[in-house]
């Protein structure tokens, strides 16, 4: 915590505003919209339910298809299949980890032969780094696609001075307890278009029409944030660019201690983008050395270290293995994957903590090259 939330707790008690709306939902709404820069933002229960609301908003229906970057978490893909709707995968390109512009293309000049265009296209901003989003939409506002923007990762990166989350026709952010601030569980919806986000405001308040008793013309969810988890997010909010430049700090670290390994290759920080290396990622090149990420992973748990793997790609997890995939050249999120890391990233973490993950990573990967 930053030192605030409790004020806020204890306000929503003391004024007896428990339930998902008042005084800290509208000012977490404000904080996160003049931060991004956004016209209008609803805060709702979880990331997943963002991305929910954000399909239904722009009339994804069953039998759809909808464009989702494969590596992400699941909760990027899942709520197309709450729509009803059909998945199709598309690679990263290498000097982002984030979805490939020609691989996007690929599909949509596809997809277009065939005649069944996307409803929508959810662009992940992995690991804290926004994607090529100009390009990204250049090409799908060429084809009349709508963007989902799934920033859940990346509160706080910037892309060509604006702010992740703002390129597409909706933006999304995520407050589980792993990001980079917290509401213990919760989410926001961003976008320009006002009408939009008072329609998802509706959707995630079971779509209530105006009545003196419970009207309902349409289908409606139970994703409104409560009182209480959106006064802490107001003040986790006044301690992110703090969290962000301590995120920074422990990355920096890493490569000042790792980058003599020539196997090690760190996740790039694209040319006008602000990654806020919500987590500290790298790849162990297979052609340089015999020890792989997930040796890495065992050494550092057998000392109480927790690291974990790089997202196992939407296309190779067995809840989607009959859509569609389409690679840039070769597929490069099966490489990350399988040669991905994700250190230690905390901002608990001391100097000290992130140098002994250094001291014992390099027990197993010293300097140069490590053939069988």
């Amino acid at each position: 915590m930053g030192g605030s939330e409790e004020q806020y707790v204890k306000d929503a008690f003391e004024k007896n505003w428990i339930a998902p709306l008042g005084a800290n939902v509208d000012e977490f709404e404000n904080q996160v919209s003049r931060y991004t820069g956004a016209e209008a933002a609803c805060a709702v229960s979880s990331g997943t339910g963002a991305i929910h609301l954000a399909l239904d908003v722009l009339g994804v229906q069953r039998g759809d298809v909808v464009f989702c970057s494969t590596l992400t978490f699941v909760a990027s893909a899942n709520p197309i299949l709450y729509m009803g709707a059909t998945p199709v995968f598309i690679d990263s390109e290498m000097d982002s980890w984030n979805m490939s512009p020609a691989a996007l293309e690929k599909a949509l000049k596809f997809h277009k032969m065939t005649g069944r265009l996307p409803k929508a296209v959810i662009v992940v901003n992995l690991y804290g780094q926004s994607a090529r989003m100009e390009r990204i939409m250049e090409i799908c506002n060429r084809y009349g696609v709508p963007v989902v923007e799934d920033a859940a990762e990346s509160l706080g990166a910037t892309y060509r001075g604006r702010a992740s989350g703002t390129f597409g026709r909706i933006g999304i952010f995520s407050f589980n307890g792993n990001k980079i601030i917290t509401t213990s569980g919760g989410g926001m919806i961003i976008s320009d278009d006002e009408l939009l986000v008072k329609k998802a405001l509706k959707k995630a308040t079971q779509a209530k029409e105006s009545a003196i008793h419970y009207q309902h013309r349409t289908i409606g969810y139970n994703y409104r944030l409560s009182n209480i988890c959106a006064g802490i997010g107001r003040g986790q909010m006044e301690v992110l660019d703090e969290r962000i430049k301590k995120k920074r700090e422990i990355f920096e670290q890493y490569v000042e201690g790792l980058c003599d390994i020539s196997a090690v290759d760190f996740m790039p920080e694209i040319e006008g983008s602000f990654h806020t290396r919500w987590l500290s990622t790298l790849t162990i090149d297979p052609d340089k050395t015999i020890i792989s990420p997930r040796d890495v992973i065992r050494h550092l748990s057998a000392h109480n270290i927790e690291a974990r793997p790089v997202w196992k790609p939407m296309h190779m997890q067995p809840l989607f293995d009959r859509c569609a995939y389409f690679e840039e050249a070769e597929d490069h999120s099966k490489y990350l994957f399988e040669n991905g890391l994700c250190l230690p990233s905390d901002t608990k973490m001391s100097e000290e903590d992130v140098e002994r993950v250094i001291r014992l990573f390099r027990e197993l990967l010293p300097v140069g090259k490590i053939t069988a």
